[in-house]
């Protein structure tokens, strides 16, 4: 059997399956988080990972969620829509025999209509330039998030801080932002509700 050809390889950089190569689909747009680029987010994310739900909203290759549950994510779902991604994401589910794994074949914004679900991290890589950013995170706001959540998103480098900000659900906050590229990486988490409240009125 043929091995996948390396542009259609992605690689776990930390965890349980370090230096795992597993293939991904070749679909039109997909595009993996860069090692680098998840190498920073995940020495960001190294106090909140484990034991962690995490929620992958624009699964694509799996490598968000992959290396999530590598690092010892209690639960990881990935939701993807297309199909060539969804079969591929189970074949590798299969290949690494992790039941915390869970692959659902829905469009991100028809999964978030359903029952709310709190997870203690969401990824957010969705396409550019088609505004699902908004759309997600003011869904995500409907019961999806855990007190002490986090959120990575992936944008247009163009994309300012500010506006992003302005996205975000209440009492979120911007935590970390880097660029890669034509790229931007973020990192927006939540206060614990009595955090940074000051004395009564």
């Amino acid at each position: 059997m043929a091995r996948p050809r390396g542009r259609n390889q992605l690689r776990i950089i930390g965890g349980e399956w370090r230096g795992r190569r597993l293939p991904f689909a070749d679909v039109p747009g997909l595009r993996p988080t860069p090692d680098r680029v998840r190498e920073t987010l995940f020495n960001w994310l190294t106090p909140r990972i484990h034991g962690a739900a995490c929620l992958d909203l624009f699964a694509g290759s799996g490598a968000l969620g992959f290396e999530a549950a590598s690092r010892g994510a209690a639960r990881v779902v990935l939701v993807e829509r297309h199909p060539a991604a969804v079969a591929c994401l189970r074949d590798n589910q299969q290949r690494l025999g992790c039941p915390r794994i869970e692959v659902v074949a829905a469009d991100a914004l028809t999964y978030l209509q359903g029952e709310p679900q709190p997870f203690d991290g969401v990824f957010l890589d969705p396409p550019f330039g088609q505004d699902w950013l908004p759309r997600c995170l003011e869904a995500l706001a409907g019961g999806w998030l855990a007190p002490r959540a986090w959120l990575y998103l992936e944008a247009e480098r163009s994309l300012s801080s500010a506006t992003l900000a302005a996205w975000l659900p209440a009492g979120f906050h911007l935590r970390r932002s880097k660029a890669a590229g034509q790229v931007g990486y973020h990192l927006a988490v939540r206060d614990a509700p009595d955090e940074g409240a000051g004395p009564p009125a």
